[in-house]
């Protein structure tokens, strides 16, 4: 039996397993199998930010279970790899560190207070539908008295050894105060976009510096506490070789390989680290770093998150980007704003979510990018492997195999026309089908 799940502008979610011809053929023009098989994906996700929290309270009782339910439950889109900030982010209801006393480096100040009334309780909410979930955590700043200039946004950490012994104990604390909360974190992530020079809480670090910080303060103040939490190179939105400045006349070179190999050439630095996350301009990182480091796990750590108009051309990107870090080694693909409201961000630039909450009327809507993520996490389920596919759709179209042995096709047809779709196993000729896509959609088909 085979289901055919379709979405178009218009229609979402259509079951059309009636629609689908069986071809009993074992190969096809659009795609087939074959027969290599790759990475097992841990999952999808999404990011738990306070400006999600905070909207999902003003809705009913009955409203907010059913978001989360969404969200999380194993049979709808079933979020079983997310991410939390450490303190502060650029979707925080405010600016925020753990420990704001200058000079505190034994950490005796250290509190997630903050996190008590907004993200702690969010994840809890979570955890009622995946008890196992996994979380991996990034910080966006450090402690401002620990940076230059001394502020969230912009800077970086200054490298002292007092500085550098302190913020990786303050990256204890925060691992070992969420246990006491009943979360696991399963992977913290050193820096949230390392080239990022923002607005919004952030700091820079370059290759040397986090190579040193991992190698000598990092990996031994895990190690020396009995944490099993694993230590991830990321998140990188870059390295870019080359970027065009000022308006286009301009140019920045930022050499690949001098940042990224310089960390893992590194043996001392390399035992440490677990995976590396990439995100935003990091897509065009991957299939390199794939190819030279196979044996380290990938992940994809952060959807790009549009301009909040979330349109239905944006959605469709989306699509592109979960296959093309799929189709590059990554394990996992997690979403950035799970929901939000549909006014002004707290620092200028509102972006696209799975779920709107309207400010005025608390209207709940479900957006494009909710379909497309739907698409794949409710029918490929974490250990699925993806496959090796060939034909005129790889670029629309990507295969995994699921741990029950089905097999799930996911598939866009991009074009303003119908498309038929034929799809084959050469190895099973009873998974042999064809269909015909509507113009502007998602589709998956998962077959037994």
């Amino acid at each position: 039996m085979t289901t055919w799940i379709a979405t178009t502008q218009t229609s979402k979610l259509e079951d059309r397993s009636a629609d689908i011809a069986a071809t009993g053929a074992t190969a096809a023009p659009d795609l087939q199998l074959t027969g290599e098989e790759f990475q097992a994906l841990r999952g999808f996700g999404g990011c738990f930010n306070e400006l999600g929290w905070l909207p999902l309270q003003r809705v009913s009782e009955e409203e907010r279970d059913q978001i989360i339910k969404e969200l999380f439950s194993p049979d709808e889109m079933n979020f079983t790899f997310n991410r939390a900030p450490v303190a502060a982010n650029d979707f925080a209801d405010h600016w925020y560190s753990y420990d704001e006393v200058e000079g505190d480096y034994e950490m005796e100040h250290f509190s997630v207070e903050n996190d008590e009334s907004t993200l702690i309780p969010y994840i809890h909410r979570a955890q009622e539908w995946q008890p196992d979930m996994q979380l991996f955590s990034s910080p966006w700043s450090p402690p401002t008295w620990m940076k230059r200039p001394k502020a969230y946004n912009y800077g970086r950490l200054i490298q002292t050894p007092e500085n550098l012994t302190a913020y990786a104990k303050y990256l204890v604390k925060y691992v070992q105060a969420y246990a006491e909360h009943g979360i696991t974190v399963n992977q913290l992530h050193v820096q949230n976009e390392v080239f990022a020079d923002q607005k919004f809480p952030s700091a820079l670090w370059d290759s040397e510096a986090m190579k040193v910080f991992i190698r000598d303060y990092l990996g031994p103040a895990f190690e020396e506490v009995g944490l099993d939490t694993d230590i991830w190179l990321g998140t990188l939105n870059g390295p870019e070789d080359m970027a065009w400045t000022g308006g286009g006349y301009g140019m920045r070179l930022n050499n690949y390989n001098r940042y990224v190999d310089n960390i893992l050439f590194d043996d001392e630095a390399r035992k440490y680290i677990k995976g590396i996350a990439y995100q935003w301009a990091g897509q065009n990182c991957i299939a390199r770093t794939h190819e030279s480091w196979p044996e380290i796990e990938l992940i994809q750590s952060e959807s790009e998150c549009g301009m909040g108009d979330n349109s239905w051309e944006y959605a469709e990107y989306i699509f592109h980007l979960i296959n093309h870090y799929l189709r590059n080694g990554a394990t996992a693909y997690t979403y950035w704003n799970m929901i939000l409201d549909d006014q002004d961000s707290t620092w200028g630039w509102w972006q696209n979510s799975l779920f709107t909450i309207t400010a005025d009327t608390n209207e709940v809507r479900r957006n494009p990018e909710y379909y497309v993520m739907r698409h794949f996490s409710q029918f490929v389920r974490p250990g699925a492997k993806v496959l090796g596919t060939t034909g005129h759709f790889n670029s629309m179209a990507i295969a995994f195999r699921n741990p029950d042995g089905t097999i799930a096709v996911v598939a866009q047809n991009a074009l303003e026309t119908e498309m038929p779709f034929e799809f084959a196993d050469p190895a099973d000729a009873s998974r042999g089908i064809k269909a015909t896509l509507a113009p502007r959609s998602f589709n998956t088909f998962v077959l037994d």
